[in-house]
Order: C-alpha cells, then sequence, then structure tokens
C-alpha cells in the first residue's frame, strides 16, 4: 500500500517527467523511412556528414552545437508540435538529442535508433538498410 502511494504521489509530484517520456518515439531506419514524413535532423558531426554523407533529405545540425534545441526550433519555424526526427552514427547521441528536445517541449520528437551505421541489437542503420543519402555539405 505504501508502495502505491509513494507512486501515486510521484506521478503527481513529476507530471513533466512523464510527459517527457511520452512523447520520445523510437523506430529503425527503415520503419522511419516507411512511415509518415518529419524533418529529420543529423545530429553528428561535420567529418562524419562528409565521410558518410546525410540522409536525403536531412537537415545537419550537430548536437555538440551549444545552441542545439534553438537550432531545431529555428528549423521547425518555432512550432514545437511540428514532427521531428534525430538520427545520428549508432543511436547515442540520437538517444541525448530526443531526451533534450523532449525537456525543452518539443512534443512529438522519434529517435532513429539504429543511425546511420547500424546496431546489432537494433538493426542494420541508414546505410544498411540501402536508404538514399546525399552529399555533405549540402547544394
Amino acid at each position: 500500500m505504501r508502495f502505491l502511494a509513494f507512486l501515486v504521489t510521484a506521478a503527481i509530484l513529476s507530471p513533466s517527467v512523464i510527459a517527457q517520456q511520452a512523447v520520445v518515439r523510437t523506430v529503425t531506419s527503415a520503419e522511419y523511412a516507411a512511415g509518415p514524413s518529419s524533418t529529420l535532423i543529423d545530429v553528428r558531426e561535420p567529418a562524419e556528414w562528409i565521410a558518410t554523407g546525410v540522409p536525403a533529405g536531412a537537415k545537419t545540425i550537430s548536437l555538440s552545437n551549444p545552441d542545439f534545441v534553438a537550432a531545431v526550433e529555428v528549423e521547425l519555424g518555432s512550432d514545437k508540435t511540428r514532427p521531428v526526427a534525430v538520427i545520428c552514427r549508432a543511436g547515442n547521441r540520437s538517444v541525448r538529442a530526443a531526451d533534450a528536445l523532449a525537456a525543452a517541449g518539443f512534443t512529438n520528437v522519434t529517435n532513429v535508433a539504429d543511425g546511420m551505421l547500424g546496431r546489432d541489437d537494433v538493426g542494420p542503420g541508414w546505410l544498411g538498410s540501402n536508404l538514399a543519402t546525399q552529399a555533405y555539405p549540402i547544394q
């Protein structure tokens, strides 16, 4: 009974934490490509963009940019309800990027969990799924 009371109290006192967890969706590259369109942000570094290219149609905003969240907001026209997805090399930085966006109030965030190069426990990645890329810098 005490545990149940604790859970209810935690839920009442921490609604923003519960809401943040609910807004981040996780998909593989192939699932993202087959799903409804959204703005895709590649959060890797310029050297990585040059080495592999970026997903076709993606915007490039590095997670290391101190103004990352503000730059994404500008890209989305200040509409935090617009669908946005993030991708990195193998899903680690994209988790942090998705969490940062959710914490900033973005309500429709997707993490492309297998990234560009893939992860054995998630999927083959953007390149391994033979999805379209474009050269960087984007012309």
